[in-house]
């Protein structure tokens, strides 16, 4: 995500995005998180796109248990803590084993983000999940090679559509990170003609399908996959 200023209206919007914290629950959890505007920007605040995304994988049961998952531009770290809570819930009558069955999480921002986003994984996981969520530096484009190429089942990114100097890093990074099987998930409100051009962009390297849309808050979620593949979860 970038650390840049960003502007998302006014009155009781504006005075969410600038408290000190946001509440969720998520995973039969609350999920207490801070967020620093002033210090970090677009980085250190919750988005509506990161709600909707966790709303959505959690009611629609997505099974991401021992499946691995990587978030790009994590930011407060909603989204990753909600997939690892997400990824220990078993079937009805199915005891949970945190040590089988568990997600693998992988939740990354720039560097200037990265003490920030920790601190919230650390203080919104029990211990026992902590090691399956790892927080680690990633700026789309640059040191792809410290990441597996096509190591992940899912690659989530919320209200990571904005700059247009970043489309080109970001596709790179996504085809980069997808196997034939990566199922990739990006929520996003369509703010700008811009955002139009990198959803283009996007069908030109994956098959793309909106799989959900939340009107009460404008958000979109886009399904991607290599080549012409249209798996369900």
């Amino acid at each position: 995500m970038a650390l840049v200023p960003y502007e998302e209206g006014g009155g009781w919007a504006a005075r969410q995005l600038h408290s000190p914290s946001a509440t969720f629950h998520f995973a039969s959890r609350t999920i207490r998180l801070q967020q620093d505007w002033r210090r970090l920007g677009v980085a250190a605040v919750v988005w509506d796109a990161a709600v909707v995304l966790c709303a959505y994988l959690e009611m629609e049961g997505i099974d991401l248990r021992d499946r691995s998952v990587i978030e790009l531009g994590a930011g407060t770290g909603l989204l990753g803590i909600v997939v690892t809570l997400l990824g220990t819930k078993e079937p009805a009558g199915v005891r949970a084993l945190y040590s089988t069955c568990c997600a693998h999480v992988t939740i990354t921002d720039r560097a200037a983000a990265l003490e920030f986003l920790e601190s919230n994984v650390q203080a919104n996981l029990p211990p026992e999940l902590r090691p399956r969520a790892v927080v680690r530096e990633l700026t789309w484009g640059k040191d792809l090679d410290n990441f597996p190429p096509g190591a992940f089942d899912f690659i989530l990114g919320a209200d990571i559509v904005y700059l247009e100097e970043t489309f080109a890093e970001l596709l790179q990074t996504l085809e980069h990170l997808c196997a034939e099987r990566t199922v990739i998930l990006l929520s996003c409100r369509i703010r700008y003609e811009r955002d139009l051009r990198f959803l283009k962009m996007l069908r030109e390297r994956f098959s793309v399908s909106e799989v959900h849309y939340d009107s009460s808050k404008d958000v979109h979620i886009y399904k991607a996959q290599r080549g012409t593949r249209k798996d369900d979860f």
